[in-house]
């Protein structure tokens, strides 16, 4: 049986608060739930029919298979080709297509300027709920239950 992963489980509520909090105008996601992450571990993830299936995913591997990126060198990157398409552990052949359908979406909404720089600008201010700053008063108030201690700098 697959455990869950803690940290995955957080990380997709994480990203859901954040769209929440920020009330940001486009959230935009571009990989497996962890629901399904699950479900095609369970039935047997084969990363070698992404690759198969998928024309420009395989246009992209047989690109840095042949060297393109290597000066010629076809064995530089051979570890990490083998990796994706034989054991995949990340899924990240499996989230391809949706991360480029979602890039796609992001080059959509940053050619309107003003609607990308209205995005821009408000999800820059709505970060600080998530400052390290604040992050640390709360721990130490509400976790920690210690006080600041002043410090007093020599001239």
């Amino acid at each position: 049986m697959l455990q869950k992963s803690p940290f995955k489980m957080f990380f997709k509520s994480l990203k859901g608060l954040l769209c929440l909090k920020l009330r940001i105008a486009v959230c935009l996601y571009f990989d497996l739930t962890a629901e399904a992450v699950y479900a095609r571990k369970a039935q047997g993830y084969e990363p070698m029919s992404y690759y198969k299936n998928n024309r420009e995913l395989k246009g992209v591997i047989d690109r840095i298979k042949s060297g393109y990126f290597s000066h010629g060198d076809t064995e530089l990157f051979r570890p990490i080709v083998d990796s994706l398409l034989y054991d995949d552990q990340y899924m990240l052949l499996a989230d391809y297509q949706s991360y480029a359908d979602c890039q796609e979406q992001v080059s959509e909404a940053y050619r309107d300027r003003d609607k990308w720089t209205r995005m821009s600008i408000l999800n820059s201010v709505r970060m600080a709920k998530f400052s390290s700053d604040r992050t640390i008063w709360e721990y130490c108030q509400e976790i920690w239950k210690v006080n600041p201690v002043k410090i007093s700098l020599e001239d």
